[in-house]
């Protein structure tokens, strides 16, 4: 039977398998087949799989994530080579649901960047415009989805690097509540907000892949036990669901008029569906949330990647037997100007004489965050906004000014400061170009999300395929 990759689901590939339709090599075959067509000019994967392990649906997954025996690189010259020897808690779940690998995705160096032009293999071009980004950081997984290239993905999310390539791309991604993913086996970038989370064309795929891979994981100590199952969502009405409107979240300085408009009329239909929807306020979260978030996670992305250092895995440059010439070579050459760039600012906020102004400071503005948003969530059951402030922007525009770059997050990040879950749906058009949705939810409150997103889904009614390919 002909597969179409582009618009196959991942609920609608196991349906396949389970009656027996087609075997789980011919779907495996299949999408080898698109990726062969398509990711020369897409650069979504840095490696494939040849073997299938698994009898059901196949699975990409971000370069950050330990997958035994297959090259994990974080689109990184430093890790180049390092094969582990060990599979990370979300691959052996996604290995024991029987999901086989594809292979590895593209992505911005240890997670560090909004486009994944930071990789060290090259960028990722965006599936609806070749020419323009797929987000960050885990825009490859965002491109392999959109372009039919995966039926499913997982990316790793610190400050938007799941919804905010979803965005770009016209796809879904959820960034769970801090806690329900295993981080075991994750290459860390800023351990108190790195989250592994599902990238899909559907809600219901999300909540799929999202009940495969959450729960606590005995190896790290941060997971909690979730308080309820993951539910599929069915109903396609909201009557009952409160929505509340951040001013500070959807009036930003930056959102394009075109983004505004698609997010309006989603907020017309919510209210059509029977949402009751209301304007309130996140003062502190907005104006301090992007300039906290770059005080803490430099901060632990500079203790975190400290452990590169020629010695026990990844690139080892010369040195001429000197073993702080070798430290020294080895990290100059290995790692790109954005980890250089976060590692130097994260070493100065966590200097003897600076540690208290800098990131203890920003650890008290984020409990204000975290705060602030509680208060908002006692009244309302979901908040909205857009996703990214812009459509997927040129390659190169914002290469030269790291500051833009780092704005492309700025209503992604807010919520991450809060541990809280987000799930990005794409909305509708601008200048051709998908718009994303952000719905913030509780913790734990990822039922919540997937029901409202699920009756957007329907009744925004957007078609996930890229133009380009349709």
């Amino acid at each position: 039977m002909t597969i179409d990759t582009l618009r196959l689901t991942a609920e609608e590939a196991a349906g396949l398998l389970e009656r027996g339709e087609l075997s789980a090599a011919e779907l495996h075959a299949a999408y080898r087949a698109a990726i062969e067509e398509r990711n020369g000019e897409l650069n979504a994967y840095l490696t494939l799989v040849e073997r299938v392990e698994g009898a059901g649906v196949p699975i990409a997954l971000k370069d950050v994530i330990s997958t035994r025996g297959v090259e994990t690189t974080a689109g990184s010259k430093i890790l180049a080579g390092y094969r582990p020897v060990f599979d990370s808690t979300v691959a052996a779940r996604c290995r024991a649901a029987g999901f086989p690998l594809l292979g590895k995705t593209n992505m911005d160096e240890f997670a560090m960047g909004s486009s994944t032009e930071n990789s060290a293999y090259g960028p990722t071009r965006n599936p609806w415009d070749t020419t323009r980004v797929p987000g960050g950081s885990s825009g490859g997984s965002a491109a392999a989805v959109s372009a039919g290239l995966a039926p499913w993905a997982l990316g790793s999310d610190t400050g938007g690097s799941v919804k905010q390539p979803a965005a770009l791309c016209g796809i879904v991604g959820l960034r769970p509540t801090y806690g329900t993913v295993s981080r075991y086996g994750i290459v860390a970038f800023a351990s108190s907000l790195d989250q592994v989370g599902p990238m899909t064309k559907t809600v219901r795929d999300c909540a799929l892949l999202y009940r495969a891979i959450a729960g606590r994981d005995p190896r790290d100590s941060t997971t909690v036990d979730l308080p309820e199952p993951v539910e599929l969502p069915e109903r396609d009405d909201l009557r009952g669901v409160r929505i509340g409107v951040p001013r500070e979240l959807n009036e930003a300085e930056g959102i394009e008029p075109g983004v505004s408009a698609a997010v309006s009329r989603a907020l017309d239909l919510a209210r059509e569906l029977g949402a009751e929807v209301a304007a309130c306020e996140l003062p502190r979260s907005v104006e301090y949330g992007l300039a906290c978030y770059y005080l803490i996670a430099p901060s632990e992305a500079s203790s975190n990647l400290a452990r590169y250092d020629g010695v026990r895995f990844g690139l080892r440059a010369g040195g001429d037997g000197d073993a702080r010439r070798m430290y020294e070579q080895t990290r100059r050459e290995g790692f790109g100007d954005e980890p250089k760039r976060r590692i130097m600012l994260g070493t100065y906020a966590l200097s003897a004489g600076y540690y208290e102004a800098y990131y203890g400071q920003a650890q008290k503005v984020r409990t204000l965050i975290r705060q602030e948003f509680a208060a908002a969530l006692e009244r309302f059951d979901v908040l909205v906004s857009p996703t990214s402030p812009t459509v997927a922007f040129p390659l190169g525009a914002k290469t030269a000014n790291p500051l833009a770059m780092y704005l492309s997050d700025v209503l992604a990040i807010p919520p991450n400061m809060a541990g809280l879950p987000g799930l990005s749906i794409p909305c509708g058009l601008s200048e051709g170009l998908p718009v994303g949705l952000q719905l913030v939810g509780a913790q734990f409150a990822e039922n919540v999300l997937f029901r409202v997103g699920h009756a957007l889904e329907r009744a925004v009614g957007f078609d996930v395929v890229p133009r380009r390919l349709a």
